[in-house]
This record gives C-alpha cells, sequence and structure tokens, in this order.
C-alpha cells in the first residue's frame, strides 16, 4: 500500500492540467467498496483471508480553498466479524462530516490527500433511531487519491478509519472499542456555473483581462492577443505586426520623432510632426527636401518655396517688416505713418492728427483746455447726499466732452472726494456713485467708455481740514485729469 501511494505521489508531481475546482465548487460522488473490523473479536485490516463486506454510499463536498474542501459521506451496508468460533453480521448507516486536506494544488491530475472529522453509525436495520442504536465515530481520518479523468468527472480511491466509542456491537465488552476500515472506490462529479463576463471563451477565473471587448481575439490567460510583443493588443495596434510605441498606436518610429515609419516622409531624420517627420534647419515652416533657400534667417516669413516674401513690396522684407502686408516705409519697418509726425499708425493713438512721442502720437493738449477742464472739475456739484448732478453742472460737462472730443487719444480720470461727514463706507460709496454719474454722463456724449475712468476716494484724500465748514466744503470735490 505505502509503496502504491509513493508512486501516485511520483505520478502526480508530472502530470498537471487545468483545475476546474475554483469554479466548479461543489461535487457530488457515488462509492462503494469494503468494509473490515478490529476490536475484542480480531483485526480484519489489510487481510484478504478475514471478512469483507459490502457498502455502498454517495459523497457531496463543497470546495473551500484550493488545497481544503469539507465533505459529507452517506454509506449504507453490512459489517461484521466471522470466525470459526464466534462472529457478528449486522446492516449499518452511517454519515460523516469531513474536512479534506489536498498535498498539492489542483492543477495537477493526481491529488493525493488525507482528511479528518466526525461521524456517527445507526446499527439497526429498520432505521430505528434510538439512542443505543448509535455509535458516534470520534475521530474519522484518512487518506486518498482523486484521480481527474475529465473536468467533470473524477476517479476517487480511499481509505477510511471509523473509530467508534463502542465496546459492545460484536458482543464482548474487554475495553477494545469496535473500530472499522472502509475501503472505497468511486466517481466525483464537479458541477456549478462558470462564469464568463466577457464571452471570450476564459472564464472569469483565469482571465487576466475580465473586460476585453467582445469579438477581440484572446490568448489562454484571456488577454488580447499580441501578435509583434509590443505590450500593445492587436485590437488596438495600428502596426499588428511590427513591434512599436505605446505613444504612437504601436506603431514603430525609427528616428524617434514621434511620427511614426508609415507616415514619415523622412524616416531616417528627426523632424517635425508637422512636417510629416522632415527637418526645418531655418525655422521657416518648409522642410529641408522642399526648400529651395535652406538658410533663410530662422523665424523668416517665407514663400511656399522657402525663400523669404516681402509680399507689400514696400522694399521691407516680411521677416523684418512689422506691417508685412500694407505698404509703409523702410524707416519705420514698413509700417505706413498716415499724418506724417514719425511715428508709424501701429503705435500711433491719433493716426489723424500730428502729434508727438510723448504723447503716443496725439497733439498736446492746448494749456487753455487743461487749464479749463481742471476748472470744470472744481464747478461740479451734486444734490445733498446725492450722486444728482445739479443742472448747472450738466452745462459744464457738456462743455468738457466737446473739449475732448478736440483730443480723441486723451483719456479722462475722475476722481471722487468727500468730507469726513460720515461712515467711511458711506463715503466711499458716495464718492463712486458721483464719480460714475460724471462718467455716464460723458458717455451718453458720444466719449468712449474706454477712455473714461471713475474712481471714488471717500474721505481718504482731504485737501483741508476736515474740522471746519470750509475745509469740509474744499473737502467735498471731483478732480479730473488727462492723460495718454
Amino acid at each position: 500500500m505505502k509503496k502504491l501511494l509513493l508512486l501516485c505521489l511520483c505520478l502526480a508531481a508530472t502530470l498537471t492540467t487545468k483545475s476546474q475546482t475554483e469554479e466548479k465548487k461543489w461535487n457530488f460522488g457515488l462509492q462503494g467498496g469494503l468494509i473490515q473490523y478490529h476490536g475484542d473479536l480480531g483485526r480484519d485490516w489489510y487481510k484478504t483471508d478475514k471478512t469483507m463486506y459490502g457498502f455502498a454510499g454517495i459523497t457531496v463536498s463543497r470546495y473551500l480553498w484550493k488545497y481544503i474542501d469539507l465533505n459529507l459521506m452517506y454509506t449504507r451496508g453490512t459489517l461484521g466479524y466471522d470466525s470459526s468460533v464466534t462472529g457478528y453480521k449486522g446492516d449499518f448507516s452511517a454519515v460523516t462530516a469531513n474536512l479534506k486536506l489536498s498535498l498539492v494544488g489542483p492543477e495537477y491530475i493526481i491529488r493525493p490527500y488525507v482528511f479528518a472529522g466526525v461521524g456517527a453509525i445507526l446499527f439497526d436495520n429498520q432505521l430505528n433511531f434510538h439512542k443505543e442504536s448509535i455509535d458516534s465515530a470520534l475521530p474519522t481520518a484518512g487518506g486518498g487519491l482523486n484521480i481527474r479523468l475529465t473536468d467533470v468527472l473524477s476517479l476517487n480511491l480511499q481509505e477510511t478509519f471509523l473509530f467508534t466509542n463502542s465496546d459492545k456491537r460484536d458482543g464482548i465488552v474487554s475495553g477494545k472499542n469496535d473500530d472499522y476500515l472502509m475501503h472505497m472506490v468511486g466517481l466525483t462529479f464537479n458541477f456549478g456555473s462558470t462564469k464568463d463576463t466577457d464571452n471570450d471563451g476564459v472564464s472569469d477565473h483565469n482571465d487576466n483581462c475580465p473586460g476585453t471587448p467582445a469579438s477581440v481575439a484572446v490568448d489562454k490567460k484571456g488577454c488580447p492577443q499580441d501578435k509583434d510583443g509590443d505590450g500593445i493588443a492587436d485590437y488596438l495596434d495600428t502596426c499588428p505586426n511590427v513591434a512599436g510605441s505605446a505613444l504612437l498606436n504601436g506603431c514603430p518610429d525609427k528616428d524617434n520623432d514621434g511620427v511614426t515609419d508609415l507616415e514619415d516622409r523622412c524616416p531616417d531624420l528627426a523632424g517635425t510632426v508637422s512636417l510629416k517627420g522632415c527637418p526645418d534647419a531655418d525655422n521657416d515652416g518648409v522642410a529641408d527636401v522642399d526648400d529651395r533657400c535652406p538658410n533663410s534667417k530662422p523665424g523668416s516669413k517665407v514663400d511656399a518655396t522657402g525663400c523669404v516674401l516681402d509680399s507689400d513690396k514696400d522694399g521691407v522684407m516680411n521677416d523684418e517688416d512689422r506691417c508685412p502686408d500694407v505698404f509703409g516705409l523702410v524707416s519705420l519697418k514698413g509700417c505706413p505713418d498716415a499724418d506724417g509726425d514719425g511715428i508709424a499708425d501701429i503705435d500711433d493713438r491719433c493716426p489723424n492728427a500730428k502729434g508727438n512721442m510723448d504723447n503716443k502720437g496725439c497733439p498736446e493738449i492746448a494749456k487753455q483746455d487743461a487749464i479749463r477742464i481742471t476748472y470744470i472739475g472744481s464747478k461740479l456739484f451734486f444734490e445733498n447726499n446725492s450722486d444728482k448732478l445739479k443742472v448747472a453742472s450738466l452745462v459744464l460737462l457738456d462743455e468738457l466732452s466737446k473739449i475732448l472730443d478736440k483730443y480723441a487719444g486723451a483719456n479722462l480720470f475722475i476722481d471722487g472726494h468727500t468730507d469726513s461727514n460720515g461712515s467711511d463706507a458711506f463715503n466711499i460709496n458716495l464718492s463712486q456713485k458721483r464719480t460714475d454719474a460724471v462718467k455716464f454722463y460723458l458717455i451718453s456724449k458720444g466719449i468712449a467708455d474706454s477712455r473714461l475712468t471713475a474712481t471714488g476716494y471717500g474721505e481718504a484724500k482731504p485737501i483741508a481740514d476736515n474740522k471746519t465748514a470750509l475745509g469740509r466744503a474744499k473737502n467735498r470735490r471731483v478732480e479730473l485729469k488727462t492723460n495718454y
């Protein structure tokens, strides 16, 4: 027996296959065999010339872990002992519950195992469940071999030892309990549902890529095929037969310029994506293979042949022309000067009136106009604690709008101030509303919003003492300032 077990262990070490145990977690078995006695009358175990009786049974097993199963077994048969002197014989029913420990993993075809558990034996032809008819089997133990024939069907060989608590079934009570050995052979069947969520033909348990899209060819592990071994699945690989880069959807790029060799006009020279993989030495946007003037000044605007343009024909090449689409002056880098003040129109805030550089091309504001603007600011008055302009102030603002029309490039800053009466928040809010009132009135007279800046400072910038009535009157003011 020991030699047979050793032979099976060696065979199991060489034969492996895919197991279904983890998926088909339930197992049903049909068993049969012979049972031998050991007790006060003698010992039949492993003796072929002694008494043996038959039995049959069924088993149900539940997978718990790759090495452990829970097994329930029911057997029905005859047991006893017969000699020339004395003997006994009776029918029995037995139920055992065992934990089975496999000695090798489920991938092996032949799996030796051991088990231990508890059981009960009923000695009664009529299945009379009186206490005196039942012996406990504690423990039950043994071992066996499970030989897989298919993914579903296995051959089972097992030796089961039933150590009972009774010393009376053989009719002699002399201190040696009645124990039994069951030699068993049977067939077991794995059953249970096999899940294949992505329907790729590989069960979820063995599927390393369980989310593979439908209709995608997979390998034995359930992962999409990758024929060129570049780490990009064939169904995502633009070049499935040639190893390439993940960044380029599996296509190669010999010069590492980010353009696949299939699309690269210059596959052996690093270039740019915009030029389909070709270099551009002078950076003019024309690939060197197409450039008639490959040494143009870097950044120059060129024609389709790579040569520098002078689009407006003013004698200033486009790469130096600030106004390449408008005929201009060489002295102003190709830009026109409509008012002839030496300031290019694109820099001139007053392109139709001669001015100077300090005023950004606009004429100087006449001294008398500047004085008048300041005077108007000092004569703007509002209703008491209100942002409503008095009628006299509206007349002055009409005059101010006409002055601003004369200097179209000038900006006006409207600053509002209050005395210290009232809270800071109230004064800031009031001063802002008053400057906004001036601003909106000027806008209504055609002055552009972009030229007007209104700011309320409240009582923050006094010019006189707020402790006197005269000082507070001076502090309630609007100041007007202009610049370009």
